[in-house]
Protein backbone atom coordinates (compact mmCIF):
# COMPACT_ATOMS: atom_id res chain seq x y z
CA UNK A 1 0.00 0.00 0.00
CA UNK A 2 2.14 3.65 -1.28
CA UNK A 3 0.97 6.23 0.93
CA UNK A 4 -0.51 9.09 -0.61
CA UNK A 5 2.51 11.02 -1.06
CA UNK A 6 4.78 10.42 -4.68
CA UNK A 7 7.59 7.80 -4.10
CA UNK A 8 11.35 8.70 -4.52
CA UNK A 9 12.50 8.27 -7.48
CA UNK A 10 14.50 4.84 -8.47
CA UNK A 11 18.67 5.44 -8.06
CA UNK A 12 19.25 4.72 -11.81
CA UNK A 13 15.85 6.76 -13.27
CA UNK A 14 17.47 10.31 -12.79
CA UNK A 15 19.16 9.36 -16.11
CA UNK A 16 16.24 8.52 -17.74
CA UNK A 17 13.19 9.78 -16.31
CA UNK A 18 13.90 13.41 -17.39
CA UNK A 19 11.89 16.87 -19.21
CA UNK A 20 12.61 16.74 -22.39
CA UNK A 21 12.57 20.59 -23.43
CA UNK A 22 13.12 19.51 -27.13
CA UNK A 23 11.23 16.53 -27.71
CA UNK A 24 7.51 15.08 -27.38
CA UNK A 25 7.67 11.44 -25.35
CA UNK A 26 4.17 10.41 -25.97
CA UNK A 27 1.64 10.28 -23.37
CA UNK A 28 2.57 12.23 -20.26
CA UNK A 29 0.68 9.60 -17.88
CA UNK A 30 3.20 8.45 -14.74
CA UNK A 31 3.12 5.34 -13.66
CA UNK A 32 4.18 3.51 -10.27
CA UNK A 33 4.84 7.06 -8.80
CA UNK A 34 7.79 8.12 -11.16
CA UNK A 35 7.64 11.53 -12.85
CA UNK A 36 6.79 11.54 -16.18
CA UNK A 37 8.79 13.19 -19.71
CA UNK A 38 6.91 16.07 -20.90
CA UNK A 39 6.29 16.86 -24.22
CA UNK A 40 6.51 19.61 -26.67
CA UNK A 41 6.15 21.07 -30.17
CA UNK A 42 9.06 18.90 -31.65
CA UNK A 43 7.77 15.70 -32.44
CA UNK A 44 10.60 12.56 -31.81
CA UNK A 45 11.62 11.03 -35.32
CA UNK A 46 10.15 7.39 -36.45
CA UNK A 47 13.18 5.16 -35.52
CA UNK A 48 15.01 2.67 -38.57
CA UNK A 49 16.69 0.11 -38.60
CA UNK A 50 19.72 0.80 -39.54
CA UNK A 51 21.93 4.07 -40.56
CA UNK A 52 25.11 4.83 -42.09
CA UNK A 53 27.34 5.26 -40.26
CA UNK A 54 26.60 2.92 -37.51
CA UNK A 55 27.92 1.47 -33.96
CA UNK A 56 29.29 -2.07 -34.01
CA UNK A 57 28.68 -3.75 -30.55
CA UNK A 58 30.05 -6.70 -28.93
CA UNK A 59 29.57 -8.46 -25.67
CA UNK A 60 27.48 -11.37 -24.48
CA UNK A 61 23.66 -10.74 -23.74
CA UNK A 62 23.45 -10.15 -20.05
CA UNK A 63 26.58 -8.14 -19.29
CA UNK A 64 27.84 -4.84 -19.75
CA UNK A 65 28.52 -4.47 -23.68
CA UNK A 66 31.39 -3.16 -25.49
CA UNK A 67 30.32 -0.19 -27.85
CA UNK A 68 32.53 0.95 -30.60
CA UNK A 69 32.02 4.53 -32.15
CA UNK A 70 32.64 5.17 -35.38
CA UNK A 71 34.76 7.86 -36.60
CA UNK A 72 32.09 9.84 -38.59
CA UNK A 73 29.93 12.27 -36.94
CA UNK A 74 26.34 10.64 -36.72
CA UNK A 75 23.72 11.34 -39.09
CA UNK A 76 20.69 12.17 -36.83
CA UNK A 77 18.96 9.36 -37.40
CA UNK A 78 16.59 7.44 -34.41
CA UNK A 79 17.82 4.17 -34.87
CA UNK A 80 16.65 0.41 -33.21
CA UNK A 81 18.43 -2.29 -34.52
CA UNK A 82 18.04 -6.06 -33.19
CA UNK A 83 21.69 -7.13 -32.05
CA UNK A 84 20.15 -10.35 -30.99
CA UNK A 85 16.57 -11.63 -30.72
CA UNK A 86 15.15 -13.46 -27.54
CA UNK A 87 12.95 -15.97 -27.71
CA UNK A 88 10.60 -15.01 -24.46
CA UNK A 89 7.52 -12.58 -24.82
CA UNK A 90 6.60 -9.64 -27.19
CA UNK A 91 6.40 -6.27 -25.37
CA UNK A 92 3.03 -4.59 -25.74
CA UNK A 93 2.39 -1.36 -25.62
CA UNK A 94 1.62 -0.86 -21.11
CA UNK A 95 3.61 -3.77 -20.34
CA UNK A 96 6.14 -3.22 -17.73
CA UNK A 97 9.39 -4.28 -19.02
CA UNK A 98 13.01 -5.02 -16.82
CA UNK A 99 15.71 -3.51 -18.93
CA UNK A 100 19.57 -3.47 -18.32
CA UNK A 101 21.11 -1.12 -20.60
CA UNK A 102 24.78 0.09 -21.67
CA UNK A 103 25.45 3.54 -22.79
CA UNK A 104 27.68 5.73 -24.81
CA UNK A 105 27.84 9.37 -25.95
CA UNK A 106 29.10 8.60 -30.08
CA UNK A 107 29.67 12.97 -29.66
CA UNK A 108 32.44 13.24 -27.32
CA UNK A 109 33.10 9.26 -27.20
CA UNK A 110 32.86 9.00 -23.15
CA UNK A 111 31.18 6.71 -21.51
CA UNK A 112 27.72 7.09 -20.12
CA UNK A 113 26.01 5.32 -16.66
CA UNK A 114 25.14 2.10 -17.16
CA UNK A 115 22.90 -0.45 -15.06
CA UNK A 116 26.00 -2.69 -15.24
CA UNK A 117 28.46 -0.38 -13.02
CA UNK A 118 28.72 -0.95 -9.69
CA UNK A 119 25.93 -0.04 -7.77
CA UNK A 120 23.49 0.35 -10.95
CA UNK A 121 20.33 -1.53 -11.79
CA UNK A 122 17.85 -2.56 -13.81
CA UNK A 123 14.80 -0.06 -15.16
CA UNK A 124 11.16 -1.19 -14.62
CA UNK A 125 8.97 0.86 -16.49
CA UNK A 126 5.90 0.91 -18.61
CA UNK A 127 6.70 0.46 -22.47
CA UNK A 128 5.22 3.49 -24.79
CA UNK A 129 4.31 5.72 -21.40
CA UNK A 130 5.88 8.07 -21.99
CA UNK A 131 8.09 7.92 -18.86
CA UNK A 132 11.68 7.81 -20.05
CA UNK A 133 13.14 9.01 -23.03
CA UNK A 134 11.59 7.76 -26.14
CA UNK A 135 15.25 5.86 -26.89
CA UNK A 136 14.00 3.73 -23.75
CA UNK A 137 10.09 3.83 -24.24
CA UNK A 138 9.62 3.14 -28.29
CA UNK A 139 12.12 1.11 -28.70
CA UNK A 140 11.25 -2.20 -26.65
CA UNK A 141 7.82 -1.84 -28.27
CA UNK A 142 7.36 -4.99 -30.48
CA UNK A 143 11.09 -6.96 -29.32
CA UNK A 144 10.80 -9.86 -27.51
CA UNK A 145 12.57 -10.45 -24.08
CA UNK A 146 15.88 -11.97 -23.87
CA UNK A 147 16.92 -9.57 -27.17
CA UNK A 148 19.45 -7.07 -27.25
CA UNK A 149 18.92 -4.06 -28.89
CA UNK A 150 21.18 -0.72 -30.01
CA UNK A 151 19.43 2.29 -29.98
CA UNK A 152 21.09 5.22 -31.31
CA UNK A 153 19.38 8.67 -29.61
CA UNK A 154 20.04 11.99 -31.82
CA UNK A 155 18.53 14.61 -28.76
CA UNK A 156 14.97 14.54 -30.09
CA UNK A 157 14.80 10.65 -29.08
CA UNK A 158 17.07 11.00 -25.95
CA UNK A 159 17.74 13.52 -23.94
CA UNK A 160 16.31 16.80 -25.54
CA UNK A 161 18.08 20.11 -26.45
CA UNK A 162 18.69 20.63 -22.59
CA UNK A 163 20.55 17.37 -22.37
CA UNK A 164 21.84 15.59 -19.06
CA UNK A 165 24.55 17.56 -17.22
CA UNK A 166 24.47 15.05 -14.52
CA UNK A 167 25.44 12.55 -17.10
CA UNK A 168 27.56 14.63 -19.03
CA UNK A 169 25.24 14.30 -22.18
CA UNK A 170 25.51 17.91 -23.75
CA UNK A 171 22.52 19.29 -25.83
CA UNK A 172 23.51 18.47 -29.24
CA UNK A 173 24.88 14.98 -28.39
CA UNK A 174 23.71 11.76 -29.43
CA UNK A 175 23.88 8.93 -27.01
CA UNK A 176 24.31 5.18 -28.36
CA UNK A 177 22.23 2.80 -25.67
CA UNK A 178 22.39 -1.18 -25.77
CA UNK A 179 19.31 -2.19 -24.38
CA UNK A 180 19.18 -5.95 -22.90
CA UNK A 181 15.25 -6.85 -22.08
CA UNK A 182 15.55 -8.90 -19.75
CA UNK A 183 11.33 -9.56 -18.74
CA UNK A 184 8.26 -8.22 -19.67
CA UNK A 185 5.26 -8.63 -17.57
CA UNK A 186 1.73 -7.61 -18.86
CA UNK A 187 -0.35 -4.71 -16.70
CA UNK A 188 -3.08 -7.59 -15.55
CA UNK A 189 -0.55 -10.36 -14.48
CA UNK A 190 -1.16 -12.43 -11.36
CA UNK A 191 0.71 -15.16 -9.94
CA UNK A 192 -0.57 -18.77 -9.96
CA UNK A 193 0.47 -21.90 -8.14
CA UNK A 194 -0.32 -24.02 -4.76
CA UNK A 195 -2.06 -22.13 -2.35
CA UNK A 196 -1.62 -22.84 1.26
CA UNK A 197 -5.09 -21.44 3.01
CA UNK A 198 -4.34 -19.30 6.18
CA UNK A 199 -6.31 -20.77 9.50
CA UNK A 200 -10.00 -20.33 9.80
CA UNK A 201 -9.13 -17.30 12.09
CA UNK A 202 -7.76 -15.38 9.33
CA UNK A 203 -9.11 -13.79 6.16
CA UNK A 204 -9.80 -16.30 3.64
CA UNK A 205 -9.14 -15.26 0.18
CA UNK A 206 -11.04 -16.80 -3.10
CA UNK A 207 -9.32 -15.93 -6.07
CA UNK A 208 -10.87 -14.45 -9.03
CA UNK A 209 -8.27 -14.33 -12.25
CA UNK A 210 -7.66 -11.51 -13.79
CA UNK A 211 -9.97 -9.34 -11.48
CA UNK A 212 -9.37 -8.22 -7.54
CA UNK A 213 -9.34 -11.48 -4.92
CA UNK A 214 -12.28 -11.57 -2.65
CA UNK A 215 -11.35 -11.10 0.75
CA UNK A 216 -13.53 -11.65 3.45
CA UNK A 217 -13.06 -10.81 7.13
CA UNK A 218 -13.45 -14.08 10.00
CA UNK A 219 -16.91 -13.08 11.54
CA UNK A 220 -16.40 -12.68 15.45
CA UNK A 221 -12.82 -12.09 15.81
CA UNK A 222 -10.69 -9.15 16.46
CA UNK A 223 -8.72 -7.71 14.80
CA UNK A 224 -5.08 -9.01 15.57
CA UNK A 225 -2.26 -6.09 17.33
CA UNK A 226 0.50 -7.59 15.14
CA UNK A 227 2.03 -7.70 11.75
CA UNK A 228 0.53 -11.21 10.66
CA UNK A 229 1.77 -12.39 7.14
CA UNK A 230 0.32 -15.69 5.38
CA UNK A 231 2.28 -16.69 2.35
CA UNK A 232 -0.59 -18.16 0.23
CA UNK A 233 1.39 -18.82 -2.94
CA UNK A 234 5.29 -19.35 -2.42
CA UNK A 235 6.96 -17.96 -5.68
CA UNK A 236 10.12 -19.35 -6.57
CA UNK A 237 11.55 -16.52 -7.87
CA UNK A 238 14.40 -14.25 -6.20
CA UNK A 239 14.03 -12.70 -2.51
CA UNK A 240 12.80 -9.29 -2.13
CA UNK A 241 15.61 -6.85 -0.48
CA UNK A 242 14.99 -3.97 0.83
CA UNK A 243 15.34 -0.45 -1.36
CA UNK A 244 14.00 -2.62 -4.39
CA UNK A 245 11.23 -1.48 -7.03
CA UNK A 246 8.18 -4.24 -6.66
CA UNK A 247 6.06 -4.80 -9.64
CA UNK A 248 2.80 -6.05 -7.35
CA UNK A 249 -0.24 -6.49 -8.05
CA UNK A 250 -3.05 -5.86 -5.10
CA UNK A 251 -6.20 -5.44 -2.86
CA UNK A 252 -6.96 -3.77 0.35
CA UNK A 253 -10.10 -4.17 2.53
CA UNK A 254 -11.31 -2.97 5.74
CA UNK A 255 -10.84 -5.49 8.54
CA UNK A 256 -14.11 -3.53 10.25
CA UNK A 257 -16.53 -4.15 7.30
CA UNK A 258 -14.36 -6.14 4.63
CA UNK A 259 -15.02 -3.03 2.27
CA UNK A 260 -12.29 -2.62 -0.59
CA UNK A 261 -10.85 0.62 -0.46
CA UNK A 262 -8.16 0.18 -2.81
CA UNK A 263 -7.01 -2.17 -5.48
CA UNK A 264 -4.70 -2.03 -8.37
CA UNK A 265 -6.87 -4.08 -10.53
CA UNK A 266 -8.95 -1.69 -10.79
CA UNK A 267 -6.69 1.78 -11.89
CA UNK A 268 -4.53 0.04 -14.68
CA UNK A 269 -3.35 -3.12 -13.41
CA UNK A 270 0.23 -4.24 -12.02
CA UNK A 271 2.22 -0.68 -10.13
CA UNK A 272 5.56 -0.98 -9.54
CA UNK A 273 6.49 0.54 -5.45
CA UNK A 274 9.11 1.04 -3.65
CA UNK A 275 10.18 -1.12 -0.83
CA UNK A 276 12.02 -0.76 2.52
CA UNK A 277 12.69 3.10 2.01
CA UNK A 278 9.73 4.47 4.39
CA UNK A 279 7.73 5.28 0.67
CA UNK A 280 5.12 2.65 1.59
CA UNK A 281 3.46 1.78 5.05
CA UNK A 282 5.51 0.04 7.83
CA UNK A 283 3.39 -3.21 7.60
CA UNK A 284 4.48 -3.83 3.81
CA UNK A 285 8.19 -2.50 4.31
CA UNK A 286 8.11 -5.82 7.45
CA UNK A 287 5.85 -7.89 5.16
CA UNK A 288 7.55 -8.20 1.79
CA UNK A 289 11.19 -7.99 2.35
CA UNK A 290 12.44 -11.59 2.37
CA UNK A 291 9.31 -12.71 0.54
CA UNK A 292 10.22 -14.23 -2.61
CA UNK A 293 8.75 -13.26 -6.73
CA UNK A 294 6.26 -15.17 -7.91
CA UNK A 295 4.69 -14.85 -4.19
CA UNK A 296 0.76 -13.89 -3.46
CA UNK A 297 1.01 -12.86 0.42
CA UNK A 298 -1.63 -11.69 2.82
CA UNK A 299 -0.73 -8.90 5.38
CA UNK A 300 -3.09 -7.74 8.22
CA UNK A 301 -2.05 -4.42 9.16
CA UNK A 302 -2.29 -3.41 12.41
CA UNK A 303 -3.27 0.63 12.26
CA UNK A 304 0.44 1.02 13.65
CA UNK A 305 1.89 -0.42 10.83
CA UNK A 306 -0.84 1.35 8.85
CA UNK A 307 -2.01 4.86 9.20
CA UNK A 308 -2.47 4.96 12.30
CA UNK A 309 -4.98 7.03 14.14
CA UNK A 310 -4.91 9.17 11.20
CA UNK A 311 -7.36 8.68 8.20
CA UNK A 312 -5.71 8.42 4.47
CA UNK A 313 -8.06 8.58 1.95
CA UNK A 314 -11.00 6.05 2.21
CA UNK A 315 -8.88 4.05 4.67
CA UNK A 316 -10.38 5.91 8.72
CA UNK A 317 -8.24 6.53 11.63
CA UNK A 318 -7.02 3.50 13.55
CA UNK A 319 -8.04 1.14 11.16
CA UNK A 320 -6.98 -2.87 10.73
CA UNK A 321 -6.05 -3.73 7.19
CA UNK A 322 -5.81 -6.42 5.04
CA UNK A 323 -4.07 -7.00 1.84
CA UNK A 324 -3.49 -9.54 -0.83
CA UNK A 325 0.01 -8.68 -2.69
CA UNK A 326 0.80 -10.65 -5.84
CA UNK A 327 5.03 -10.03 -5.91
CA UNK A 328 5.82 -10.04 -9.86
CA UNK A 329 8.95 -8.57 -10.42
CA UNK A 330 11.61 -7.17 -7.88
CA UNK A 331 14.79 -5.02 -9.36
Amino acid sequence: MRRFAGLPAVPLAALLVVVLSGCSSGSSGSAGGSPSASASATAVPSPVESADPMPKVSGEVGSKAVIEIPAEKPGGEFVVATVHEGDGATVAKGDWVTVNYTAKDWTTGKDVSSSYDSGGKPQLYQAGSGQLVPAFDQSVVGKKAGSRLLVVAPPAAGFGTAGNTSAGVGSQDTVVFVLDIVDVVPPDSTVSGDVTAPPATAPQVKDNGKQAPTITIPAGQAPPTELQTYVLIKGDGKEVQSGQQLLVQYTGVLWSDGKQFDSSFEHGGAQALQVGTGSLIKGWDQGLVGQTVGSRVMLVVPPALGYGNQSSGPVPADATLVFVIDILEAV
